[in-house]
């Protein structure tokens, strides 16, 4: 099988996308052959805020029902694939939407919230960020991941400190994930996780989605797709076949204010971070050249076995495990 047809045979899934949410976007998401996407509905927002977000997205999927159908369930996903369309499922990029009301975390998975991120960069009720002293996961953090565990939403640690994603690891019954990380053995970066960190969460049966932007690879912004695959090959190493997949952190579409509220904290007080010029690895610059990534693979000697596993089937199967469905 050559690479274009596996890559049109395979189940394939970003962990991880931010992007402009719009028609063009989906189209593009077809044209990538993308069986479902976990996809950014919330950051700094509360609870209201996120829940008009969620409006919006349900409207854009009904609007856009032949390329893109909702995704609850591992069996929505499926289900995606064979009707040739792209499953939405959304996901938090902070706990933040949850303010202080345990009974949030059920009220967002009847909406559709599959994957919550447990602090985006700085501290909130739950835990800490990646860019402050990390005082460890909270006593309502704590009661937050049981409740999560039991309405079956997956815990995410992409931007959250060590301490706090170490403490979240150990107090989590089913498995967790860096759903868009990269390793600091081949960058040293805030964001990045050391070879210890993803040891830890792989040996704990957590999953490791793999990112492609360009601040955080080690070449930058002249990073290609093989420096990616090279992102890849060094974590799949380090985790094994299993449990290892991709997380884009695809921003397409979005201008410079979105950056702006993205990297102030609570997207409007201090500056964290400056990425400087935003631009995707050449080979993969948009969500429409995925099949490029799965020719990549095949070239750096993974296996069909193991490029199927990588593009989705391993995020199918521990979604499954969290989801209980």
């Amino acid at each position: 099988m050559n690479a274009a047809q596996l890559h049109n045979d395979a189940i394939v899934i970003d962990g991880l996308v931010i992007a402009k949410w719009d028609r063009e976007l989906f189209e593009d998401m077809r044209r990538g052959g993308l069986t479902a996407a976990n996809c950014t509905v919330s950051v700094w927002e509360g609870f209201q805020s996120t829940v008009d977000n969620i409006v919006a997205m349900n409207a854009l999927i009904e609007q856009n029902a032949d390329l893109v159908m909702k995704v609850r369930t591992t069996a929505d996903i499926m289900s995606a694939k064979a009707a040739g369309k792209t499953g939405v499922l959304m996901g938090f990029q902070n706990a933040n939407a949850f303010e202080d009301q345990l009974g949030y975390v059920q009220i967002f998975k009847d909406l559709g919230v599959g994957v919550v991120q447990m602090a985006y960069n700085t501290q909130n009720l739950v835990g800490t960020g990646c860019y402050e002293r990390d005082g460890g996961l909270s006593g309502y953090g704590r009661e937050v991941v049981a409740e999560m565990n039991r309405a079956g939403v997956m815990c995410d640690l992409s931007h959250v400190g060590a301490k706090t994603s170490e403490e979240v690891i150990l107090a989590s019954e089913k498995p967790v994930c860096y759903s868009h990380c990269l390793p600091s053995g081949l960058k040293d970066h805030p964001r990045n996780k050391s070879d210890a960190e993803l040891k830890f969460i792989a040996d704990h049966g957590g999953f490791v989605g793999v990112t492609m932007f360009t601040p955080f690879l080690k070449n930058g912004i002249h990073s290609t797709i093989d420096d990616y695959v090279e992102a890849i090959e060094y974590i799949f190493n380090l985790v094994g076949e299993d449990q290892i997949g991709i997380g884009t952190d695809f921003t397409q579409g979005q201008d410079q204010a979105f950056f702006e509220w993205l990297t102030h904290d609570k997207g409007y007080a201090r500056h964290l971070t400056s990425f400087g010029k935003i631009i995707n690895p050449e080979g993969i610059r948009t969500l429409g050249e995925f099949p490029n990534l799965t020719e990549a693979l095949l070239r750096h000697g993974f296996s069909e076995h193991q490029v199927r596993k990588i593009m989705g089937e391993n995020w199918v199967r521990v979604l499954g495990e969290v989801w209980g469905e």
